[in-house]
């Protein structure tokens, strides 16, 4: 995933799946219910289930990271090229 300067990923809780997040570029924040935590190339950000969460690009470079979902949140081989495309895709799974 990428996310461009100054953009974020959007607040967003998950009920039944746990999220690891692995950042390999860039620097910014993430958000934990309250809690605010810097992340670079290297951070690994732990959400468990139930935990509102966003990842924002604050820090003056793009972030890029991967995310594993557990269990697995969307089919295997999925892709989203775009941030609306996954937002449709989420919608489309939940209603």
């Amino acid at each position: 995933m990428s996310v461009a300067v100054g953009g974020d990923i959007g607040e967003e809780v998950h009920e039944d799946v746990d999220q690891v997040l692995v950042f390999v570029e860039g620097n910014g924040e993430a958000i934990l219910d309250a809690a605010h935590v810097p992340v670079e190339a290297g951070s690994v950000v732990v959400v468990p289930a139930g935990t509102r969460h966003n990842f924002v690009a604050n820090g003056g470079t793009g972030l890029k990271l991967y995310t594993v979902y557990t269990p697995p949140e969307h089919a295997p081989g999925t892709v989203h090229k775009t941030k609306a495309e996954a937002d449709a895709a989420e919608l489309e799974h939940h209603h």
